[in-house]
């Protein structure tokens, strides 16, 4: 099996733009395997385009090579870069994008940690020419993946860098019988995924109230169709979610990223 690159952008399905980052990349390695990940992401939506990539990086083989570009920052001084994990690698503007990927690792305040590399990307050799300075997805981040691809050194493609940036840190508050969060992401059927963290509730298991606003969802349930109405329960992500049984949560309560969603814990069963 050849090579994989996957591919994440906010560049929509009407244009142009995804169809001539494949067409760089196919011109430099004709043999490459191109997966599409998501290129629905909100426009300029850092947010979304690093928990959307964090839900999927792990599931691909050894030494895939993900291509994301949701960069507003384009044609400005912020940093063109790529990671290397253990695992795969990452091709990226330094913005915030691979906040998750490093928060994985439990790297501290975007410092590379034990295993980690990166590279600005820097070496001119595997990039178009010209630069444009509004499409680095076509003239700097497809080229590198695609030279990547081909078994190309990572040091090659530029000076080794150990601190990359993050995302502003919102860790949920832990205190006493209670865990307060917040919607980190919705998704396409309206449901709410909160920073809430399976193992944050690990052992509760009816005597849980979930608050959003001024509604409470009593209890968690086990998957989308246990009860109706609103619910509340541990997505695939691993992480507290709330739905609607058939229906759009989102809408229903005119909910937003960054709305509080807590919980409060009245006893915790053993496990």
């Amino acid at each position: 099996m050849g090579a994989i690159i996957t591919l994440t952008s906010d560049f929509g399905l009407t244009e142009a733009y995804v169809a001539v980052m494949k067409g760089v990349i196919l011109g430099i390695n004709p043999g490459v395997n191109l997966v599409d990940i998501n290129h629905t992401i909100e426009a300029q939506d850092i947010t979304a385009a690093a928990f959307i990539l964090s839900t999927v990086y792990r599931y691909f083989v050894k030494d895939t090579i993900h291509l994301v570009v949701v960069d507003p920052g384009v044609g400005t001084e912020r940093r063109a870069i790529a990671l290397k994990t253990p695992e795969v690698y990452f091709v990226a503007p330094d913005n915030g994008v691979l906040t998750y990927i490093l928060q994985d690792y439990e790297c501290k305040k975007g410092r590379l940690c034990a295993g980690l590399e990166a590279v600005h990307l820097t070496n001119k050799k595997y990039w178009l020419s010209p630069v444009s300075n509004t499409f680095h997805g076509r003239d700097i981040f497809a080229p590198v993946a695609a030279h990547l691809s081909l078994g190309v050194p990572f040091s090659e493609f530029g000076d080794s860098i150990d601190i990359i940036s993050v995302l502003p840190a919102q860790k949920p508050y832990i205190g006493a019988g209670i865990i307060a969060g917040h919607i980190i992401f919705i998704d396409h059927f309206g449901n709410l995924i909160t920073n809430i963290e399976k193992d944050m509730i690990a052992g509760i298991s009816t005597d849980i109230t979930v608050t959003i606003g001024k509604r409470e969802i009593k209890g968690l349930s086990r998957n989308y169709s246990e009860k109706p109405g609103l619910i509340a329960l541990i997505g695939s992500t691993g992480r507290l979610e709330i739905a609607q049984n058939k229906g759009n949560a989102a809408l229903y309560l005119n909910a937003h990223i960054g709305d509080k969603v807590s919980c409060i814990i009245t006893s915790i069963c053993e496990t």
